[in-house]
């Protein structure tokens, strides 16, 4: 098969929607599938681009900024175009949310080819961002029109599906085929990386408001005898950094920002804990619950009404949940995972869990049987 993916960014740029299209994508090429990705470049590279990853060709457009997570590039419609005509791909994965994605619906020779749409998020309508709030009301046709014309929706989990409005009109065309990833060597532990002795817990996430570390760090100026290692950046890191100060945590945790793979197969593998805070929907799945339940590594997250993060989590078994926004119950739970043997009975049973649910193995062969559904005569996709 001929394969064309596009979406937002791809590696070495890093998230959940990056790392697993280009999980699925080098899982085609392994498959003997000609496979393309077409995306932005981080925003300020004006510059077009092409480079193959892994056997995987990448085009990356000039982006000129990404006001809202939207990357604005105005050569995309002309660089989509180009890649239908040049590589003649014999499907289109699209992945949602990515408003340059709309430039599909006027395009005859994209309209000619079947589509997958892959839905990792809403656009929240209730976005506590009031600028979001009033872009969606632009942004809905768009995505409604992309929703009808796709043969296929992919839905990471059906509590994401049942929550979600905008795919309420479509889940008769929803396949539900959860996010996995690939087992990898286990890194050297790092416990050289946390600032302060004690329990070491580690997140990992874009410095996002949703992602909610202010109350993560909230926590942990309750809980002593605790640090944290916090990886990722974002819009949010001087802000948190400031509340790191005014709690009176400041020694206790490190701002690591964007880190090697490495370095942090080192940090998952030194940490006693992860934490997830994540606030609201817009924590559809956490691609990152699944590398930490793969390092065996016991998880504390947001219990989210509506997302995905209840379904890789199971409460009382492999980690425990506790409900978002609140830092005295978020540091209560943290407190209970002092114990040792419990944490370890943790990380064990969430090990068992993403070998048993969540492999790449797992959601490569779903998501290979819709494209197979789409290009046989009479064939349906089994995902």
């Amino acid at each position: 098969m001929r394969i064309l993916h596009v979406g937002k960014y791809y590696a070495p740029q890093r998230g959940g929607i990056e790392r697993h299209t280009q999980a699925l994508a080098e899982a085609s090429v392994r498959d003997g599938d000609q496979t393309c990705v077409l995306v932005h470049q981080p925003a300020g590279i004006r510059a077009h681009a092409r480079d193959s990853i892994n056997g995987v060709e990448v085009r990356r457009v000039g982006c000129l900024a990404a006001p809202l997570y939207t990357p604005l590039g105005p050569g995309f419609p002309r660089e989509l175009a180009r890649a239908v005509r040049e590589f003649r791909p014999d499907l289109l994965h699209l992945h949602l949310p990515n408003p340059s994605i709309f430039f599909a619906l006027l395009l005859p020779a994209a309209r000619r080819l079947p589509w997958i749409v892959h839905w990792h998020a809403d656009v929240p309508p209730d976005a506590p961002d009031w600028r979001l709030r009033i872009a969606y009301r632009f942004y809905r046709p768009f995505e409604q029109a992309m929703l009808a014309r796709a043969n296929w929706i992919i839905a990471t989990s059906q509590s994401y599906l049942h929550a979600s409005q905008a795919l309420a009109r479509w889940k008769e065309k929803v396949a539900i085929v959860p996010l996995g990833i690939d087992a990898v060597e286990a890194g050297a532990a790092r416990p050289d990386l946390w600032p302060a002795s004690g329990l070491r817990l580690l997140a990992v996430g874009r410095l996002g408001r949703y992602k909610g570390f202010d109350v993560l760090l909230k926590a942990l100026a309750r809980v002593p005898d605790a640090s944290l290692l916090l990886v990722g950046d974002g819009e949010c890191a001087r802000e948190l950094r400031a509340l790191a100060r005014s709690e009176g945590i400041e020694s206790r945790i490190a701002f690591a920002g964007d880190v090697d793979d490495a370095t942090l197969a080192g940090a998952y593998a030194g940490a006693d804990l992860f934490v997830l805070p994540s606030l609201d929907r817009g924590e559809a799945f956490g691609l990152v619950l699944l590398e930490a339940m793969r390092a065996r590594l016991p998880v504390v997250a947001s219990a989210i009404r509506g997302s995905g993060v209840g379904e890789v989590v199971v409460d009382g078994d492999t980690g425990l949940l506790v409900e978002p926004g609140h830092a005295d119950a978020l540091a209560a739970t943290i407190e209970r995972m002092r114990d040792p043997a419990l944490r370890a009975r943790f990380g064990a049973a969430g090990h068992g869990r993403w070998m048993e649910r969540f492999t790449l193995a797992e959601s490569a062969r779903a998501t290979r049987a819709i494209y197979s559904g789409l290009l046989s005569p009479g064939s349906a996709p089994t995902p």
